[in-house]
């Protein structure tokens, strides 16, 4: 199937079937060929050339168009979200549950191939790709809440699953369609598969990487985009999010130091979806940071992420994703169990009074309905209170 579009509209991994004009106009020697590298689009967008046609059957499509959104993040604008659902977190819940204990056998097998030499499969990757465009639909971050409460052993595989995870929110927000949503999937799944190459030790290292052993570390997205090149099918936007998702905008990521538009749009995801898991996870030598902190350093870095990626992804996750531990403007604390009317307002349990310190019978509360008279003061570090459990709180229905 052949689309005529601008060259404004060009993308790695596109297919160009024809261009349009003379052949004078273009430093091209042919006429049918497929965008491969950053540098080839922008020879093309830089050649006088207006349109040309495309092979949807050889190549991608034109991603959706991003639109600036010009009002401030949702941390100063209530920004609406669709009408609250009837509350299902338990039985949402023990999918997501289930579906983190699949992934690890899959996941943990994928890359013990990768770590012994083996040939590469990534079959049963594309098995889970499905399952996680699917539990995202309803809730898009309960599967990343669920992923969260990771064991140190299995942080690789379930970062993997979370940033799989946030990648389709993310595309589902910017509206890309189905088979974007599943190499969104298939991308954050695979982000990291370099790292199986890597010395065992160098991966569980209870200390922040310096020097020669953080070289080799960021080594991985040369290794994992190597490996994956080789294999037969997996889509161009992939083998990009793989190789570009710790290069940033202004050029001092890894590993190609790639500025602005020239990193590849699922690249740029990729960087947000990424940073956000690793900083808002538990690891060794950090406390994880609470997501309104994650979300304020994405939205205050715009030379490193792309700004109006970040405000799609504050829209996809919310400010207050499931699982954290709010305090009220009543001195109550509570969990927030899924999303309300707005961002600013989810559904919470709530369980504890700060005033009289001791707990309290839990019972929800819509913090978006017109008849409540409480709101959000601000969140609460759990580590600082310490409550055994907490977690339960919101896997129960």
């Amino acid at each position: 199937m052949l689309k005529e579009i601008a060259v404004a509209d060009l993308r790695v991994g596109m297919f160009v079937h024809k261009i349009c004009g003379s052949w004078i106009d273009h430093p091209f020697w042919r006429t049918r060929f497929a965008l491969r590298e950053a540098e080839d689009v922008a020879k093309l967008r830089s050649s006088g050339v207006e349109r040309v046609l495309i092979d949807l059957e050889r190549g991608v499509d034109v991603l959706p168009a991003l639109v600036p959104v010009d009002e401030p993040l949702p941390d100063a604008t209530p920004e609406p979200a669709p009408p609250p659902q009837p509350p299902r977190v338990g039985r949402d819940y023990v999918q997501a549950a289930a579906l983190c204990r699949r992934s690890l056998a899959p996941l943990r097998s994928l890359h013990d191939s990768v770590r012994l030499g083996r040939a590469v499969a990534t079959e049963a990757c594309e098995h889970l790709v499905d399952e996680i465009v699917d539990s995202v639909e309803y809730e898009p971050t309960l599967l990343v809440a669920v992923a969260r409460l990771k064991a140190a052993d299995e942080y690789l595989y379930l970062h993997a699953l979370a940033v799989s995870a946030l990648m389709v929110a993310l595309g589902r927000q910017m509206g890309l369609q189905t088979p974007q949503l599943r190499e969104a999937a298939l991308a954050g799944l695979l982000l990291d598969i370099g790292k199986a190459r890597l010395p065992s030790e160098l991966l569980t290292r209870p200390a922040r990487l310096q020097g020669d052993e953080l070289a080799l570390m960021r080594r991985h997205a040369e290794i994992g985009h190597a490996l994956l090149s080789r294999l037969e099918g997996v889509p161009r936007s992939v083998l990009d999010a793989v190789r570009h998702h710790h290069e940033r905008l202004d050029g001092s990521g890894y590993p190609d130091r790639l500025r602005g538009e020239a990193i590849p749009a699922f690249a740029r995801m990729a960087a947000v979806c990424d940073a956000y898991d690793a900083v808002t996870s538990r690891r060794p030598y950090r406390a994880p940071w609470d997501p309104g902190l994650a979300m304020r350093h994405l939205a205050q870095s715009p030379r490193e992420f792309d700004a109006v990626i970040v405000q799609h992804f504050v829209k996809a996750v919310g400010i207050y994703p499931t699982g954290t531990l709010l305090r009220l403007k009543s001195e109550r604390l509570a969990v927030v169990v899924g999303r309300g009317a707005s961002l600013l307002t989810p559904r919470v349990r709530v369980f504890y009074s700060v005033d009289e310190r001791h707990a309290i019978e839990p019972f929800d509360l819509d913090l978006s309905d017109p008849r409540c008279e409480d709101a959000v003061a601000g969140i609460e570090p759990p580590e600082a209170w310490r409550f055994p459990g907490l977690e339960q709180l919101w896997l129960r229905g």
